[in-house]
């Protein structure tokens, strides 16, 4: 960082463009849960494929989020940032666009990829802007933002895609992300906590590779390929670790999980998003097919739980940072999101609302409580010139959960409904079945969270050198 520490205004400012950027970039993704359907009829696929317009965005911030912490940390994390509102913005406009649901789903990746330079730079910037005393709760505030950006989503997207079609969501991406460039423009700060180092671009490209074989292999793994492709990706991992650990500036630092409580926390965040990302790509289609509601009423209920969460968030990260014994929080959100989860693996055909929105505020207690607390834990765990790194690390484990989250739920749709997929009376039974396989699956890995939260050693001294 540039220039010492920096003033209580600049911090503000910094705090109001990371968080506007981070409030956008989660609607690129919930605002087309309830478009699912429109998409589907549009372009004549079901629900397995549907499946990918949120999955290959994963795949996307995946792939680029590790190089781009690295170039970030090396040549300027403002540059990136902005650059990656800038690359959302042009990939939005050419969705807008799209001829086909193959052209569609080439430019979510890329979407992905460009919404991985905003991931993996505000919280890094925040992390190395801000003392450690008030660090928990800037977290808390950042999170925050991207739990409005879950709330409103799928309110906001319903009500466009059932007005003007789901190709204007696009539009309101476009000039939301105009207003977040141009705040972010009003921060003139600059970090460079590893300026002067060469960029991997070798072990960048290995990662890059290994992660889409694996992941993809993940994703279809319903598939006799798949696991071909599943077994080619772990060998092409572990080689890229191999290489890693050797690097003299590796693009990822994977010595950093040599810390017992870094890569506990970080097995527990990458379990939690693993169980709870599909919960709102199966709600929304459970509640337009068997709850018959429309994108606009569907949107509107599932409110609910982001709302929870946007309330919960910022106070949970202060709160933490005050208590001596950093696994409280965390055990208590881990073990209030699997009560919710196993609560979802309850749902039928016949299932009534209020038991859908009791699920829905547990739901939202435990998301609400686990992010900043685990994240700052992350963030202190690693020294200053990694935090960077540290906050790619944030990132990484968040997106991959994801990406493995919607990897189950394809596989469980596959394996249940087979080729019959598109969502109908005659399947809904079937669709039932595939809930509680997929979901009876995320209860175990948020369990394994839990253990994780359990096992963390409290008391830690934050290092800051």
């Amino acid at each position: 960082m540039r220039g010492g520490r920096l003033t209580s205004g600049e911090l503000r400012m910094l705090l109001a463009a990371t968080t506007i950027a981070t409030f956008v970039t989660p609607l690129m993704s919930t605002m087309l849960n309830l478009s699912l359907l429109d998409i589907g009829e549009e372009f004549d696929v079901g629900s397995h494929d549907l499946g990918y317009v949120n999955t290959m965005f994963i795949l996307g911030s995946v792939i680029g989020m590790v190089p781009a912490a690295k170039i970030a940390s090396i040549y300027g994390m403002r540059k990136v940032f902005l650059s990656g509102i800038l690359g959302s913005m042009a990939s939005a406009l050419i969705i807008m666009s799209s001829p086909n649901f193959p052209f569609l789903i080439v430019l979510r990746l890329l979407t992905g990829i460009f919404a991985s330079q905003i991931l993996v730079t505000s919280v890094a910037m925040i992390g190395l802007s801000f003392p450690v005393e008030n660090r928990g709760w800037a977290i808390g505030v950042n999170t925050t933002g991207v739990y409005i950006g879950l709330s409103l989503g799928p309110t906001i997207g319903g009500l466009l895609s059932d007005t003007f079609g789901w190709r204007s969501l696009f539009v309101l991406i476009v000039a939301l992300f105009m207003v977040a460039f141009a705040v972010c423009t009003r921060y003139k700060g600059e970090m460079k906590p590893q300026e002067g180092r060469m960029m991997d671009w070798k072990g960048a490209v290995m990662w890059g590779i290994s992660i889409f074989v694996l992941m993809y292999g993940v994703v279809n793994m319903s598939e006799g390929w798949a696991l071909v492709m599943i077994a080619v990706g772990g060998v092409l991992t572990a080689a890229t670790i191999w290489y890693l650990l050797r690097a003299e500036s590796p693009v990822l630092n994977v010595k950093l999980f040599r810390d017992p409580t870094f890569a506990k926390a970080a097995l527990a965040s990458f379990m939690n998003y693993g169980a709870c990302y599909s919960i709102a790509f199966f709600l929304a289609l459970y509640l337009q097919s068997i709850g018959k509601m429309t994108a606009t009423e569907a949107g509107i209920f599932m409110l609910l739980q982001p709302l929870i969460q946007v309330l919960l968030t910022a106070k949970a990260g202060a709160v933490s940072d005050r208590m001596r014994d950093k696994r409280v929080v965390p055990v208590f959100a881990s073990a209030t999101t699997a009560v919710g989860i196993a609560m979802f693996i309850m749902l039928g055909t016949d299932t009534s609302m209020f038991y859908v929105a009791v699920m829905m505020v547990i739901l939202g207690v435990g998301l609400g409580c686990f992010g900043a607390p685990v994240n700052t834990i992350l963030l202190n765990e690693a020294p200053v010139q990694f935090r960077g790194d540290a906050s790619g690390v944030v990132a990484l484990v968040r997106q991959t959960g994801m990406m493995v989250s919607m990897g189950f739920g394809m596989a469980c749709i596959s394996f249940i409904m087979g080729s019959t997929d598109n969502l109908g009376p005659d399947t809904y039974d079937l669709f039932i079945d595939v809930i509680r396989l997929a979901f009876s699956i995320c209860l175990v890995m948020c369990i394994l969270a839990l253990i994780c939260c359990l096992t963390l050693k409290p008391g830690r001294e934050v290092r800051e050198s």
